[in-house]
């Protein structure tokens, strides 16, 4: 997610709440930066075997780079080659329709449906990498029936993975 306290953090809420402009190749950069900001924590969590859970991560911010024009998923991916690569990657999926109809849609950029159809479309893209570990659950369900179904995705991946190497993102 986007730590908003860092002060690479503050620019990017500015920048989402539409109180700064940003130059998109810039907001993109920035994004990444604060992941990266997180990175040895995440490690040190991870080698104390603490399971770390990132809401969004890398492939949210290439997905909506890469739906804006001029930008290509290649270009997009470049910054965040090395992040810790995560054991599993879980895509809420909900129709942009269903989306809408929940609260606060539109109040932050990238909140209209004509580029979050194409968000959608990135994602599908990012899906085709078979090196990553892609997990699709449908987030119409209940809360209920959602919560158990990812809880027990995660908890098989982590039965799989507990005596892994941590891998790099896109080496």
């Amino acid at each position: 997610p986007t730590d908003r306290s860092t002060e690479i953090g503050q620019l990017i809420s500015s920048y989402l709440v539409k109180e700064k402009n940003l130059e998109d190749h810039t907001i993109h950069l920035l994004f990444s930066a604060n992941r990266w900001e997180h990175v040895p924590m995440m490690k040190e969590k991870l080698h104390q075997g603490i399971t770390v859970v990132v809401d969004r991560y890398a492939f949210s911010g290439v997905a909506f780079t890469s739906a804006k024009e001029n930008f290509c998923l290649d270009w997009c991916k470049q910054p965040d080659v090395g992040l810790p690569k995560p054991d599993l990657i879980l895509f809420l999926q909900l129709s942009p329709e269903e989306a809408a109809e929940r609260g606060n849609f539109g109040h932050e950029r990238y909140e209209t449906s004509s580029f979050q159809e194409r968000v959608l479309q990135s994602f599908y893209c990012l899906m085709e990498d078979k090196t990553l570990n892609w997990k699709t659950v449908d987030a119409s369900k209940s809360i209920e029936d959602l919560h158990r179904e990812i809880k027990s995705i995660a908890e098989e991946t982590m039965q799989e993975v507990q005596n892994k190497p941590l891998g790099e993102l896109w080496k």
